[in-house]
């Protein structure tokens, strides 16, 4: 029996057995693959997440993949294909876009006479594509296969190309992509920098330590009054209640993983936690295709089936934003969240990100957490670490969306509006801090990001060197963001208006600048041993003066803001680290050095931070409390 002849005899066989439009539940009975007291869950889980009833029996491990085709294809009387008994035909893969396919989740398989056959694991929403092809005046016909099977067919047809549109998908004037090529003005621009510092070095030292020093005082209390600013508008973040949603969105959450294989088991078991339907998640574990050793340990566990693997194909740059823009066309959810392979969500936290969405206007298009770590009194790094990230995420960030200023996001617990994160481009793929420089374009779009009161805990990075490395990525990713988004100023401050504007020049210049400038500061020290710096020269009789007692104040407030942003955390046992954080900040202008270095000889290269190396400082420490007071 050739081919065709098989495949229409499946299909009379599937069509004589069952009329259309037989409960599937009623066929899994009758076949032996569901109890009745499971079918009876399954619709009651139905009724309570609004999910359909083929994913809930698959998310809840009621019924295999399998067992749900095969019942569908007698529901729908129609033909089911898989990848080894009927392979799909690859001529046929310029009929329809990748990302149509796996939008409705359709393949165009084969073609079987002068009809085409069109597989599908959602039959209930195959109808746009197949009235798409059949526009043409092709005839359709409809056949059932796994997802998995679809998509897999879908990555090896299109993934080397889906994959370099994930890496030019944001547009080329707000993407750093050119960066790394010298163009005239460019050249120009940096030439006549550098011999002016050179000039002024040679010949007036002075003048140009002088001009240093200004700079820095100048960025310093400018970072200050933004401090002072951000603690006095921002209060304890509530999130308002609300009755529950009638129907739960799906929630696709995007984990990015490389080699992470010291922490897969926990990650599973961290992400089992949340009290999420399981028919309205979607997990998407990402693995970089050199992966090895990740693959290996995944392939170790056993995955539910609310949770996949997609490994996106290898390129010129291996990146985070690059892997979420390709892994993105793969997920199903209308909310889109980011989780690190350490992260340690809260168990409510997808439940009260949905509900907040659903109360919030269309213009609401990101929802950013709270991140804290499990692992604090660790050393003092960690300790330090720790109020640094209690500033920022409880002070800083909520203190910054209350002035209206534009929100630049974190890199995970983070979450999104599908449509709006698809209309900005998605993530720049070359950008090593693809999380701030997203919430600018989000704002350059009219989009607002709100912070909400939900807790992530993960990882301190507790090593001295790797702080460093991580640290200047970070900081690497703020220069490389202000410079693309300073390409030109005037559509800028058209894009942003002139608050957000000052905001983003508060925010990004007087954090790059107070690293690279900070030894200028340090050189005060000398007045004790009565140095007398060039720039007194400029200043009036007491100008030294108050500034010494300037830099007290900055060191005031930095103090204030840490001990506030403590008392705000969970980890009040702090309190007394914080006045140790002015030897902890020094580390940062080593890191800033780094960065500037990197900027110019390899500014896409992902400096990568590596996880599992510092375990929970006791049993549940990596478990966030559910309401953040």
């Amino acid at each position: 029996m050739n081919r065709q002849s098989a495949v229409f005899e499946t299909s009379r066989r599937a069509q004589s057995a069952s009329p259309r439009g037989r409960p599937l539940g009623a066929i899994l009975m009758q076949n032996g693959h569901l109890r009745p007291a499971d079918a009876a869950l399954a619709l009651a889980e139905c009724h309570r997440s609004g999910a359909a009833l083929p994913r809930v029996l698959i998310a809840e491990a009621l019924a295999s993949p399998e067992e749900v085709l095969e019942a569908q294809a007698l529901q729908y009387g129609a033909m089911r294909l898989d990848r080894l008994s009927h392979p799909p035909d690859p001529e046929l893969s310029g009929l329809l876009p990748p990302e149509t396919c796996l939008r409705h989740s359709v393949l165009p398989w084969m073609r079987l006479g002068d009809t085409l056959i069109l597989a599908t694991a959602r039959p209930e929403r195959a109808g746009a594509a197949m009235a798409a092809l059949s526009s043409g005046g092709t005839k359709v016909a409809m056949a059932l296969a796994l997802e998995t099977d679809i998509h897999t067919e879908i990555a090896q047809r299109h993934g080397d190309a889906m994959a370099r549109r994930a890496e030019t998908q944001v547009p080329a004037p707000d993407s750093c992509r050119d960066l790394n090529q010298v163009t005239p003005v460019r050249a120009l621009l940096a030439a006549g920098f550098a011999l002016s510092c050179l000039l002024l070095l040679a010949t007036q030292p002075g003048l140009l330590f002088s001009l240093a020093i200004a700079a820095a005082v100048t960025t310093l209390c400018l970072a200050q009054i933004l401090k002072l600013a951000a603690l006095f508008a921002s209060r304890r973040q509530t999130d308002r209640d609300g009755a529950a949603l009638e129907t739960l969105p799906v929630v696709s959450l995007l984990v990015p993983l490389f080699r992470e294989e010291n922490i897969a088991r926990d990650l599973l078991q961290r992400l089992s936690r949340l009290d999420y339907p399981r028919a309205r998640l979607d997990v998407l574990l990402i693995l970089e295709a050199r992966d090895d050793t990740t693959r290996a340990a995944l392939a170790a566990l056993q995955l539910p089936p609310w949770m996949r693997v997609i490994e996106v194909p290898d390129g010129p740059v291996t990146t985070k934003p690059r892997a979420l823009n390709y892994a993105l066309r793969f997920s199903r959810g209308e909310i889109v969240g980011i989780y690190d392979a350490e992260d340690a969500p809260a168990s409510d936290q997808l439940r009260r990100v949905a509900g907040h969405f659903g109360r919030a206007p269309p213009a609401v298009a990101c929802l950013q957490g709270i991140l804290d770590f499990y692992n604090p009194k660790a050393n003092w790094l960690s300790r330090c670490f720790t109020i640094e990230y209690a500033t920022w995420f409880r002070i800083m960030l909520p203190g910054l969306a209350r002035l209206g200023f534009a929100v630049p996001l974190g890199g995970t617990t983070v979450f999104f509006r599908r449509a709006a994160l698809e209309q900005v481009g998605g993530w720049d793929a070359h950008n090593v801090t693809e999380d701030a420089d997203l919430g600018i374009r989000l704002a350059r779009h009219g989009y607002v990001t709100e912070l909400l009161p939900i807790v992530t805990r993960e990882e301190a990075n507790n090593r001295l060197w790797p702080w460093v490395r991580q640290r200047s990525r970070w900081l690497k990713g703020y220069m490389i963001t202000w410079l693309v988004h300073m390409r030109a100023p005037s559509r800028l401050l058209r894009d942003l208006g002139p608050w957000k504007m000052l905001g983003f020049q508060l925010i990004f210049l007087t954090a790059i600048l107070q690293f690279l400038l900070a030894p200028a500061l340090w050189s005060f020290w000398l007045v004790l041993a009565g140095w007398q710096p060039p720039i007194a020269a400029w200043l009036p009789p007491q100008g030294l003066q108050a500034l010494l007692w300037g830099f007290l104040g900055a060191e005031a407030i930095s103090l204030l803001v840490g001990i506030a942003a403590v008392s705000r955390s969970p980890h009040a046992g702090l309190l007394p680290w914080v006045p140790t954080l002015f030897l902890y900040f020094p580390l940062g202008a080593i890191a800033a050095y780094k960065a500037a270095w990197e900027l110019l000889t390899r500014p896409f290269f992902w400096d990568k931070t590596m996880h599992g190396k510092s375990a929970p400082d006791h049993a549940g420490a990596d478990i966030p409390e559910e309401k953040t007071p």
